[in-house]
Formats: C-alpha cells, sequence, structure tokens
C-alpha cells in the first residue's frame, strides 16, 4: 500500500471509528455528518469520497462489525481442531453471543439495525486484509460437511432470525431468563434446523 492509498484508509478508518462512536453514544438520528467529520479531523467533502450519507455509513459499520465478528469467530475456531459442520458452527454462534455480552454497545447497535439484506452484505464483504470473505467460509464449510443440506442461505438466514430475534433481550435485560441459561435451549433449536435442512 503505497502513502496515499495508506492516507485515504486512515481517513476511511477516521470516520467510520467516529461515526460508530457517535451512534452507540447520540443515536443515528441525533448525529449529523458534520459531527461525524469534525470530531474526525476531515474535510466534509472527505466524507463524500466515501459515503453517501450517514445510513450509508451505519450500513458498512454493520457490514464490518458483523463480518469482523464472523472472521474472529472462525480464526478462533481454527485453532480448536473442530471438524464437524454443527459443532462449528455452534462454536461460532457461541463465540458471537460471547462477543456480544462483553460489547453491548456492539449489541445494541447492530441489532437496532441489523435486517437481513444488511447482514447478507456483511458476510458477502471481504474482511481484513486477508481478502476473508465469511459467506465463502459459511459454503466452505457446507460443502466439506459429510451431510448435504438443502438450500444453506436459508438455513443461515433461519439460524441468523432466531439468534437475532431472541438473544437480545437476554443478553441486555436477562428476560425473560439470562443467556447462560437460554443457550442450551437455543442449541438444540438450532440443532433441530440443521437437521431440518439436512438430506
Amino acid at each position: 500500500m503505497n502513502k496515499l492509498e495508506e492516507n485515504k484508509k486512515k481517513k476511511k478508518d477516521a470516520l467510520l471509528n467516529t461515526a460508530f462512536e457517535l451512534f452507540i453514544t447520540k443515536g443515528l438520528q441525533k448525529t449529523t455528518i458534520s459531527d461525524i467529520v469534525q470530531q474526525a479531523g476531515v474535510a466534509k467533502g472527505t466524507f463524500y469520497l466515501y459515503f453517501t450519507d450517514k445510513y450509508d455509513v451505519r450500513n458498512k459499520l454493520i457490514s464490518h462489525k458483523a463480518g469482523k465478528l464472523f472472521y474472529d469467530a472462525h480464526e478462533a475456531l481454527s485453532g480448536t481442531g473442530i471438524t464437524d459442520f454443527e459443532e462449528q458452527l455452534l462454536f461460532i454462534v457461541d463465540y458471537i453471543i460471547n462477543q456480544l455480552i462483553e460489547n453491548q454497545s456492539l449489541l445494541r447497535f447492530i441489532a437496532k439495525n441489523l435486517s437481513w439484506g444488511v447482514f447478507r452484505k456483511a458476510i458477502d464483504v471481504k474482511v481484513s486484509d486477508e481478502e476473508y470473505n465469511v459467506y465463502e467460509v459459511y459454503y466452505k464449510m457446507v460443502e466439506d460437511s459429510p451431510k448435504h443440506y438443502k438450500n444453506p442461505e436459508l438455513m443461515l438466514f433461519t439460524i441468523v432470525e432466531l439468534i437475532g430475534g431472541t438473544c437480545y433481550s437476554c443478553i441486555l435485560y436477562k428476560d425473560p431468563v439470562p443467556i447462560d441459561e437460554y443457550k442450551p435451549h437455543l442449541y438444540r433449536i438450532i440443532k433441530s434446523i440443521m437437521n431440518d435442512f439436512a438430506h
């Protein structure tokens, strides 16, 4: 990466990091583009080189943050020796839930703004300098499984929607039960979903 590209990356990263901090402290509605550029220390024109508006920043942040969670989970998985696809997926889910327990501001941000369309983009983007693509890794795990799954994307959609719809309240409010009490039920349901998609 040459000096110019490095400088562009620093500015874009500064905008993303600043926007994230403002979104979780002030909220999306109360954050303006002027707030973001002023706190990031860049000109307003620089913002528009990378983003169309604050909603575009939000979507890119969600893609980046969700993709990074999957990347980190897969990296952790690679050191475990787990080879069974079902157990691999459960490990990744557990890792991500644990990260969201540790970083509840990230949970609030992602949960408020995550839709399947944004999530689908998140797993289909390159994460990190290693050109890691979450969707490709997921499909590779599916292909390497001795079981065959009909419609792996629909299976992933169902699991993601289940997790997104149930874990938020358990993590933040311990309602209806704390997340550690809920996890065994969740994982049993995920296994059932996977068995339903297996053929």
